[in-house]
């Protein structure tokens, strides 16, 4: 039943008024009551006096006992909402004109007495009713006989018991009850104004929630259409950049970088289980040769000549050399991708570390009979990277067109700099990159067709584009016009040279 942010809403809105009715109500019986009796109070503060001096009940200074008793029995009868009684010094009742048996008790506080004859402004001042053991009413005194030489008070009481009784009579007259029904009528308009209010704040917040079901719905693997922004622009309704908009603007953000996620997670996956694939393929055609030939050295060893067994024990061994090199790329990628290996980069000359690579490799050169050369600019801009990191990456590049270079061919190695960053070129002239392999040629395990050659794969430059992609440098690859690819690493400078 208060599942929903309107129906809260709704009976918190129901309550508060409720809560402030009650109130509103209270206080003005309250303030009603207390201005009445402010306006007796003020306008009979000399009814006492007035009652001493207009009925003579002083005669030759003393206090006319038979006077007196006629204005009891005479204002019972003309004005029974006040009552009137005669106090000695002590405030002890010495006459009154009520009944005995409604006297509860025969002694008043003096206090207020004093007070009012001070100061006739304290409006509303209370003084003790005789006729309860608890009550207080506003009241009028005057010293009797004379307030030079006082024998006591002429204490009245303004609203006496008639006068509650009328008053108790009087709310549920016709005012009251009208009085109440335009509280009620108030409250409900309040309501009514209150839950269209509501109803229409909600309403944006109601349709961010089917957007999210609908997005939930949709298994968050599709980015959502019906976003929050496009659905505000179709109703044509104003942005209004309150809580709401933002909380909006917050779940497109939101359910894009899910969907996102969701599409790279479905992507990786895919890759995953190429990757394995591959991975086993690649480890069973090793695994399968050198068992081939070990097979055969055992079971023809004895019609083998020396020179065959030889034969046969160098390719089980270059083919373990291939299986354990391409574990090692393995648990090498593998590391690079968690970022168990991090690089720890440092400033170096970029050219003297590409003259000795290549020294290395100029052995290998020789024997593929090709010629391995290194021009540029040596002048470069000092790097900022992992040195081993670094060297890692170019002896990849350089075996690579070691292997793809047909014989006679040539491999140009060419230094430089663009926009104040080292750059090395690796160009071969083998038989170049398909254009349809060109995309995915860093990809681990992709297997392509060279133009004119057989098909490529391993994880050497998978490896190599995590090297520089960790480093903050960057790898490229593009067919030259004449022939054969060219591969191009940038490098990042130290930012505070």
């Amino acid at each position: 039943m208060l599942k929903t942010l309107y129906t809260r809403l709704a009976l918190g809105l129901f309550l508060l008024l409720l809560a402030v009715g009650l109130l509103y109500t209270f206080i003005s019986l309250y303030s009603l009551r207390e201005y009445s009796a402010s306006v007796n109070q003020a306008l009979h503060q000399n009814l006492a006096q007035n009652l001493v001096s207009d009925r003579n009940l002083v005669r030759d200074g003393e206090l006319d006992r038979s006077a007196l008793e006629e204005l009891f029995a005479l204002y019972m009868a003309i004005n029974p909402s006040i009552e009137i009684y005669l106090l000695d010094l002590e405030g002890t009742l010495l006459s009154y004109s009520a009944d005995p048996a409604k006297i509860k008790r025969n002694q008043v506080s003096l206090a207020p007495i004093r007070r009012l004859m001070d100061d006739m402004s304290l409006y509303p001042l209370l003084g003790d009713d005789p006729r309860s053991h608890d009550r207080q009413k506003v009241f009028s005194v005057t010293p009797v006989p004379t307030a030079d030489n006082p024998e006591g008070y002429l204490y009245v009481v303004l609203r006496g018991e008639e006068y509650d009784a009328a008053e108790t009579l009087a709310r549920g007259s016709k005012v009251l009850e009208m009085s109440a029904w335009a509280l009620l009528v108030s409250l409900a308009v309040a309501m009514v104004a209150g839950l269209t209010i509501f109803r229409l704040l909600t309403r944006r917040l109601r349709s961010l929630t089917r957007l999210v079901e609908e997005f939930e719905n949709s298994d968050m693997s599709q980015s959502p259409h019906n976003t929050w922004h496009n659905k505000r622009w179709r109703d044509k309704r104003p942005v209004v950049r309150d809580e709401i908009d933002y909380l909006g603007a917050t779940f497109d953000t939101m359910a894009q970088r899910i969907a996102n996620q969701i599409e790279q997670l479905t992507e990786k996956d895919a890759q995953r289980r190429h990757l394995v694939a591959q991975v086993s393929h690649d480890l069973r055609t090793p695994l399968a040769s050198m068992q081939g030939y070990i097979e055969s050295l055992k079971l023809r060893h004895d019609r083998l000549s020396p020179q065959e067994q030889d034969r046969f024990l160098d390719i089980a061994l270059k083919e373990g050399r291939r299986l354990s090199r391409l574990v090692d790329e393995l648990f090498e990628l593998a590391a690079l991708e968690a970022r168990e290996k991090q690089p720890v980069p440092e400033p170096f000359p970029l050219a003297e570390l590409v003259h000795d690579v290549v020294q290395k490799h100029s052995q290998a050169a020789q024997d593929s009979q090709l010629t391995l050369s290194l021009s540029g600019d040596p002048a470069l801009p000092t790097a900022y990277a992992d040195l081993a990191m670094t060297e890692r990456v170019l002896d990849n590049l350089i075996s690579n067109a070691i292997a793809y270079s047909p014989l006679g061919g040539r491999i140009d190695v060419i230094v430089g700099q663009a926009e104040g960053k080292p750059e090395v070129y690796v160009q071969d002239s083998g038989p170049g990159i398909a254009a349809q392999d060109l995309a995915h040629i860093f990809d681990p395990f992709y297997r392509g067709e060279a133009p004119g050659g057989a098909g490529h794969a391993g994880l050497g430059l998978a490896i190599a584009r995590r090297i520089m992609t960790l480093q903050g440098g960057d790898i490229s690859v593009e067919n030259l016009a004449s022939g054969g690819a060219s591969f191009c690493i940038r490098l990042p400078v130290d930012a505070a040279c």
